[in-house]
């Protein structure tokens, strides 16, 4: 394969499952463009390693212990927003390939992608071009596509996210929450991703300029 420049691509692997993190690394060291400089086996570990080794991409799963793939995602691109992140996963779910983009993945593939697939799909990553896989693909076209219905996405919110939804708006962390309600906070993280999820937004500020226009809360909750 060529490469846009003659440095490696330096490539951090973040996977929970050694045998796949073993196929990785036999399949890039066939790639003389290309190295692997890390790899993890949980999400806190994949955040450090990404902060202390600034790899050109990050090969990350969506299924991490310790701390999810969306997480990690989060942390990365908060530590370096020009991260450049491929999701490789076994999972085309929805409620794992947006929110996945939503968090600045810039490319998502499914683990049985052929090899030639992933090679191509690291070298669009690294030039900062998006790379799908095509049912990932589909799914984005057919979302952007689809105007939801504000009151049927609402409706769709369980008592329990509603309650979060209005401290969200309130301004409250997840600790402050998890406080107010009684609930861990692991459990706070899980029901705003959920909220996000059905709302179809991106971020907490979202979510609460939507709590206060649709009326879950007013500037005046204290």
């Amino acid at each position: 394969m060529e490469y846009l420049v003659s440095q490696k691509i330096r490539l951090l692997i973040a996977d929970d499952h050694a045998l796949v993190r073993k196929g990785l690394h036999a399949l890039i060291n066939t790639e003389p463009g290309m190295e692997i400089v890390g790899e993890a086996d949980n999400g806190r570990d994949a955040v450090n390693l990404a902060r202390e080794l600034s790899p050109d991409v990050v090969l990350l799963d969506l299924i991490m212990p310790l701390m999810s793939g969306i997480e990690v995602i989060e942390h990365i691109k908060q530590d370096n927003p020009r991260a450049r992140i491929l999701i490789l996963t076994s999972f085309a779910d929805d409620d794992k390939v947006f929110p996945a983009i939503k968090a600045g993945a810039l490319g998502y593939l499914l683990k049985d992608s052929s090899p030639d697939d992933l090679l191509n799909a690291i070298q669009h990553i690294y030039r900062g071009e998006a790379s799908l896989d095509p049912s990932v693909a589909l799914k984005l076209i057919q979302e952007i596509h689809h105007t939801p219905d504000p009151a049927r996405a609402t409706n769709s919110l369980t008592h329990r996210e509603v309650e979060v939804l209005q401290k969200v708006a309130q301004g409250l962390s997840n600790q402050e929450i998890a406080t107010e309600l009684c609930i861990s906070e692991q459990t706070v993280r899980n029901h705003v991703n959920h909220i996000l999820d059905k709302l179809h937004l991106a971020n907490r500020t979202q979510a609460a300029l939507f709590a206060l226009r649709e009326g879950f809360a007013s500037l005046g909750n204290g």
